[in-house]
């Protein structure tokens, strides 16, 4: 009840001021008003509104964390008027709304500002949880509690902590907020700190935090730098775990900082000396070397000569012989070779070495054993339209050319006798090592027939030999000279002086015929022989020998007395 009046109204007098109270708090209902604690009763404040009215407050509305506690009697505090009641001017109030109230309008400041607000998680709801922002309740989605995900939400509630304000609907009565964003930005701001203290080319101490396929990240005490698997030895590193472990503190070089993403590089490698340092001195051209084969590629082998340096056999230089073989095929991982420094490269670190330059190359090796005359053997391995290849010793091939197989047939009928996998004798002509070529022949093993006939002189140019017709056709005859190899082929105009006598169909296989040999080129391989001329050096003959005895004497005369002592000499 209100306090005692200092005069005595009448009855009307006091119906009217009650009245007039009435209106006054119905006009008042729904806000927030000033009142006075006049009593504490068991678990209730009784606060006065002035107005002649009172209303009660459940004390636990004023307990709690992040509130003013529990009131005094003559404490001033603010409630919510909810409505009156009864006709006795008991009113409905509350601090929760009272306070729902004052939060509301300082969170959309708040939220206008996307300013931090205070709050408290204190349950768990369906898919997060409900925070006291001071009066109003507002939801914590699950995924906006931290950066990474927690299992245990426990001792973050009931604690004062700050959250921003994602989205807000008053006439719902809806608030989302986040606690991850304020982490992220807090974070940030720590990270930035960091990273401006920070300079390229500094030493740092760091612990190892995780470690990865391509490196391990280092806290640097409150930011993480990565250390790439290629910082961490100048050696060649298969896993960042052959030389770091999780927990390692060690020394780091910061060799780049991007200040907008905040990321930093790190290096081991670069607080040690450069192995690469004068290494032009150290492996200089055509030195011989061991080393350990470190990984193998499609395009050849890297060697590791010691840590930190390797080189690279090219496939080219692996093997004389094996041309189109796979590294892997020639060297196996971690084995132990011999090498030879081709080249040196210290600004693109890199050493070119080869293997089968501790060989001795097979073509020389060849030439040496087989100087060109000389007869070898081997293996017939295939047969091309250029000619035949043959395997030699030292793993290397020879070739005989088409024009090398046969001194009076073609190539490429006599190429059809020989069979894949047939051994075969050759004549060693030429070895070149360069361009790691053999020449051999087979018709060399044989002696050349243009060189028999000029050494016996039967088939010198203008003797006669007797050839027999072997083919006749429309533009002349095919004819084998006779106790030789040879075959040539008369052409029409030479087979009789005479046009009317230049008839292929006078001639038949078989027949023996004279002719005059007026062409044998050992360079070109070409004998050809006329009957033409034939005819007409024994008409030259004849003239030149009974002409001048009987000047008168016709040409048919001469003739025939030339033919009369040809066969007086036969007879």
């Amino acid at each position: 009840m209100s306090a005692a009046t200092h005069h005595n109204p009448s009855r009307e007098d006091f119906a009217a001021l009650l009245e007039e109270s009435f209106n006054n708090a119905e006009a008042l209902e729904g806000s927030v008003i000033k009142g006075r604690v006049v009593a504490i009763e068991k678990d209730m404040a009784v606060v006065d509104l002035g107005l002649k009215t009172e209303g009660r407050v459940a004390l636990k509305e004023f307990a709690g964390v992040g509130r003013e506690g529990v009131p005094q009697v003559g404490d001033e505090v603010e409630v919510y008027l909810d409505r009156i009641e009864n006709a006795l001017g008991e009113a409905v109030i509350s601090r929760d709304k009272a306070r729902r109230e004052e939060s509301w309008v300082k969170l959309e400041v708040a939220f206008e500002a996307q300013e931090k607000v205070n709050g408290v998680i204190f349950n768990q709801v369906k898919g997060g949880y409900t925070v006291d922002l001071d009066g109003a309740v507002a939801f914590l989605p699950r995924s906006q509690v931290d950066i990474r995900p927690i299992r245990d939400v426990t001792p973050l509630m009931n604690v004062p902590q700050p959250f921003l304000i994602l989205k807000m609907d008053r006439r719902r009565g809806n608030i989302v907020v986040s606690r991850r964003t304020v982490l992220e930005e807090t974070r940030a701001e720590a990270r930035s700190e960091l990273v401006a203290n920070l300079e390229e080319g500094q030493t740092v101490d760091g612990v190892v935090k995780n470690i990865t396929e391509y490196g391990a990240f280092v806290d640097l005490g409150g930011i993480d730098g990565l250390l790439h698997v290629t910082d961490m030895a100048w050696r060649r590193v298969n896993h960042p775990s052959e030389v770091v472990t999780i927990g390692q503190q060690l020394k780091v070089r910061i060799i780049k900082i991007n200040h907008e993403t905040h990321r930093i590089s790190l290096g081991i490698k670069q607080l040690l000396t450069d192995p690469w340092e004068g290494i032009e001195a150290k492996y200089p051209i055509n030195a011989r070397l061991s080393g350990r084969v470190t990984n193998i590629t499609d395009y050849g082998a890297f060697v590791e000569l010691e840590p930190g340096i390797e080189g690279l056999i090219h496939v080219s230089e692996m093997s004389w012989t094996k041309k189109n073989v796979h590294p892997g095929k020639i060297v196996s991982s971690s084995q132990e070779v011999e090498v030879v420094v081709l080249e040196v490269d210290s600004v693109k670190r890199r050493i070119s070495l080869g293997l089968k330059q501790t060989l001795q190359n097979p073509w020389e090796a060849f030439a040496q054993n087989h100087p060109v005359g000389s007869v070898v053997e081997g293996e017939v391995k295939n047969k091309t339209e250029f000619g035949l290849f043959i395997g030699l010793d030292g793993d290397v091939d020879g070739m005989v050319h088409l024009s090398d197989l046969d001194w009076n047939r073609p190539g490429e009928q006599v190429i059809e006798e020989f069979k894949k996998g047939e051994m075969v004798r050759a004549q060693v002509l030429d070895v070149d090592v360069e361009k790691e070529r053999i020449s051999l022949g087979i018709k060399q093993l044989g002696s050349d027939p243009f060189v028999e006939a000029a050494a016996t002189g039967e088939l010198k140019k203008n003797a006669i030999v007797t050839c027999e017709v072997t083919e006749v056709k429309e533009g002349g005859i095919d004819v084998k000279i006779a106790g030789t190899e040879f075959t040539t082929f008369i052409k029409r105009s030479e087979l009789a002086r005479d046009r009317s006598e230049q008839r292929p169909e006078r001639f038949a296989a078989g027949e023996k015929i004279d002719a005059r040999v007026i062409t044998f080129d050992r360079k070109t391989r070409k004998v050809s022989v006329s009957i033409k001329a034939l005819e007409m050096a024994e008409e030259k003959e004849a003239i030149a020998q009974y002409g001048s005895a009987d000047a008168g004497a016709s040409l048919g005369d001469i003739l025939g007395a030339a033919l009369k002592k040809a066969s007086k000499d036969g007879e």
